[in-house]
């Protein structure tokens, strides 16, 4: 507002030296002249454009017309022509004596030449300005004989508004051509994500496609060795000169390795087709602990001592109790026989936030550094009897309660295997939880 009336009085002043003192009316119409620019520059904000778009000023960038946009634009257009033609009416037949009425027409031609600008850009003010120009010609010859007084309020105020039409304009041009690049950004990006999103499909087509080649090879080649095993005890019993103590022998071979074949398939089966959850709330630490207690035997055959250290904070939680305790056991077991000769293996468990943390550390010889990345790969083992399955199985299962199974060498000697679980049963988009 502070700039507006001193843009007014300085050209008040440029009047009164050129020898013209303007009136109380016309001081009015520099005062809305001001405000006029500067509401068309609050509502069309100048946004920085770069060099490469001073084309817009000239408004060679044409947005797209379509048969809807283009009624549209005619029945604007239309609507400013009728609007001028009106004002051009309505000041002719009103009475040169009625100066109020004359100046509030005068300045309702504010209006069209403002809408032209930021409707149609600059060049729609220019033209609204000529055609407003001509439709008030025969007003101004008449009134400049007579009344010159009105005829030149008439045409500075004319010529004041078109220039704030054509401002407006200028800057209605520039943000139609920001706009039209934000529109063509979005697409451009929408196009991109949709590509990309393909790729990733085809992506994750083809890792699948090659996890299976390398589980089928894998397991081809763990099959391999019982077949053999079985091929040549069957080949001693066919031919029918071995002793009975070689029948026996044949006769355990068969045995083992078709047992070992059988848990192998399971195994597999297990790993490819794995069973969905089945969630229950269950004690942490009473699960922990029933565990424990089933893994104890098999460390006091190993000369191994099992440890048990429980938070207190321990509540409960929401998963499969069955599965868990399978992950438990299995790594609790592959912990007793990591460890050679007397030691000790530390089950530790522990909440953090809504997680629930499960340490199982032992003091073996541990995983060389440039096999640590294959340990949760199926068929990957580093037991002479392993089927390499189990922690594949494993970390599957705890991906599945929406958690993860992680490994790190120990700084002394040994590995521990950490299970990150969440309290409660992840879920699914679009699902509340059973709380809620």
């Amino acid at each position: 507002m502070y700039v507006m009336g001193q843009s007014t009085a300085t050209c008040v002043c440029v009047y009164r030296f050129a020898g013209w003192t303007p009136d109380c009316n016309m001081i009015l119409r520099m005062h809305t002249w001001f405000s006029a620019t500067a509401t068309s520059a609050l509502i069309l904000p100048d946004r920085p454009v770069d060099a490469a778009s001073g084309m817009a000023w000239q408004n060679r960038e044409k947005m797209p017309l379509h048969w809807t946009s283009l009624r549209s634009a005619r029945w604007k257009s239309a609507f400013i022509a009728v609007f001028l033609v009106l004002l051009a009416v309505v000041t002719w037949f009103t009475p040169p004596g009625a100066v109020e009425a004359h100046n509030v027409l005068h300045h309702l031609n504010f209006l069209p030449l403002m809408m032209a600008g930021m409707l149609f850009g600059w060049r729609g003010a220019a033209w609204a300005l000529l055609f407003a120009a001509f439709v008030q010609a025969p007003t101004i010859v008449r009134h400049s004989g007579r009344w010159p007084l009105d005829a030149q309020d008439q045409i500075v105020e004319l010529s004041i508004f078109g220039v704030a039409g054509l401002i407006a304009g200028f800057l209605s041009d520039r943000e139609r051509v920001q706009r039209m690049r934000v529109e063509a950004t979005k697409v451009e990006l929408e196009h991109v994500y949709t590509e990309l999103r393909q790729k990733i499909d085809q992506m994750k087509k083809t890792e699948r496609l090659s996890a299976a080649g390398q589980l089928a090879a894998s397991l081809a080649h763990e099959i391999r060795n019982p077949l053999a095993s079985i091929s040549g005890a069957a080949g001693i019993l066919k031919r029918g000169h071995a002793s009975l103590a070689n029948q026996d022998e044949c006769l355990g071979i068969l045995d083992k390795e078709s047992q070992r074949l059988n848990k192998l398939l399971t195994n597999f089966l297990d790993f490819a087709r794995p069973r969905l959850p089945r969630y229950q709330r269950i004690q942490a630490a009473a699960l922990i602990d029933s565990v424990a207690t089933l893994a104890r035997h098999a460390a006091v055959l190993h000369e191994v001592e099992l440890f048990l250290d429980l938070s207190p904070g321990l509540t409960e939680m929401e998963c499969d109790a069955e599965q868990l305790k399978q992950v438990l056991l299995n790594l609790i077991i592959n912990a007793v026989q990591a460890t050679e000769g007397r030691g000790a293996v530390l089950v530790r468990g522990y909440r953090v936030q809504n997680r629930l943390h499960i340490d199982i550390c032992d003091e073996g010889c541990g995983i060389p550094s440039d096999q640590e990345e294959k340990i949760f790969d199926p068929f990957f083992t580093t037991k002479e009897s392993g089927t390499g399955l189990g922690l594949a199985i494993a970390a599957n299962i705890i991906e599945q309660h929406g958690g993860l199974l992680t490994s790190a060498r120990n700084p002394d000697k040994g590995m521990t295997f950490r299970i990150d679980l969440p309290l409660e049963r992840p879920l699914k988009p679009g699902e509340t939880s059973v709380v809620q």
